[in-house]
Order: structure tokens, then C-alpha cells, then sequence
């Protein structure tokens, strides 16, 4: 089993929420199940970090919700990605100034990934995801919401800690 890991998640207002929500349960209603997280808000991961590092968290985010300020995020595509299997699917937050300056906070990050702004739909085979695709490519249209929320997760199994709004 993998060693646990906090994970700092960027959430949404309740329409953007909503509006996520039901890409995904539409998903769900056809069958689809996959493998990520469940019962979580939806997201985009900001970074990561070693569980010792858990107080300095949620001070950290307590301080930044102080001195960030919500914002508008569009979502504009649908996408792919874990070459070659392309087992994730994906709606983009398009990247935009705040959320680079939010980012910014977590450069220290231990994240052995390049960091890629998405909110995760489904993970599952490829087969299972071609097929997932269409239907989300038939109920997705471009809206724009509002990234107003961290939030500090320990996984696996998913614990969550702390949820600090970002200033109004």
C-alpha cells in the first residue's frame, strides 16, 4: 500500500459544484463506476505534501484564504490525459492569473507530476473511458464558475482536515 499524502484541492461555489456533480452522475446513471475519489468536492489538486507536514497545512491555507480572493474560472473542454492508456477524463479550469497566483502558494510541492489544472471525472480502463467520452462530450457545454474554496485531504482512504473559504 501507498504511503499517505495530503493533498491541497481547490473547490468551487455550489453552482459550479452542481454543475460538475451532474456531468458525473450522469456517468454514474450509465453504469460507469472507475476508480477516483468519491465523495469529495470536486476540484482541481494544487499540490501535494508528506502527511508530517499537517499542522504547517492548515495554518498555510488558513493565511492564504485571508489573502486570496475568489474567482471566476471558465471551463472550456473536455479532456485526456495518463498517456498511453488515457484513462482519465476530464473537464479544464481554464488557467487565468488568479489561479496562477494561487498556485503559487504551493510551489513546494512533492508532486511528481507536472502540474495540470483538472477536474477529474472519471479514471477507469480506456475502453471504459472512450465510451465515457461521448456521453460527456453530448452533455458538456462551456460555462463559467467560481473557484471559492481549499480544501486540505489526506489519502488513501480520503480524510478530509480543513475547508477555508477564499475571501468574498
Amino acid at each position: 500500500m501507498a504511503d499517505k499524502a495530503l493533498y491541497i484541492l481547490a473547490g468551487f461555489d455550489d453552482v459550479t459544484e452542481g454543475k460538475l456533480t451532474a456531468l458525473q452522475n450522469r456517468l454514474y446513471e450509465q453504469g460507469f463506476s472507475g476508480v477516483q475519489t468519491k465523495g469529495i468536492p470536486m476540484h482541481f489538486t494544487l499540490g501535494s505534501y508528506l502527511s508530517e507536514q499537517e499542522e504547517e497545512l492548515k495554518q498555510r491555507l488558513l493565511r492564504i484564504s485571508e489573502d486570496h480572493k475568489s474567482f471566476e474560472v471558465d471551463f472550456s473542454h473536455v479532456g485526456l490525459f495518463r498517456l498511453p492508456e488515457n484513462d482519465v477524463l476530464f473537464i479544464k479550469p481554464e488557467v487565468n492569473k488568479a489561479m496562477l497566483k494561487l498556485k503559487d502558494e504551493f510551489t513546494d510541492s512533492s508532486d511528481p507530476y507536472g502540474w495540470s489544472s483538472h477536474t477529474t471525472l472519471l479514471i477507469d480502463r480506456p475502453q471504459n473511458i472512450s465510451e465515457a467520452l461521448q456521453i460527456v462530450m453530448g452533455e458538456f457545454s462551456s460555462f463559467s464558475g467560481k473557484t471559492e474554496a481549499l480544501h486540505l485531504y489526506e489519502f488513501w482512504p480520503a480524510r478530509h482536515i480543513l475547508s477555508v473559504k477564499l475571501k468574498g
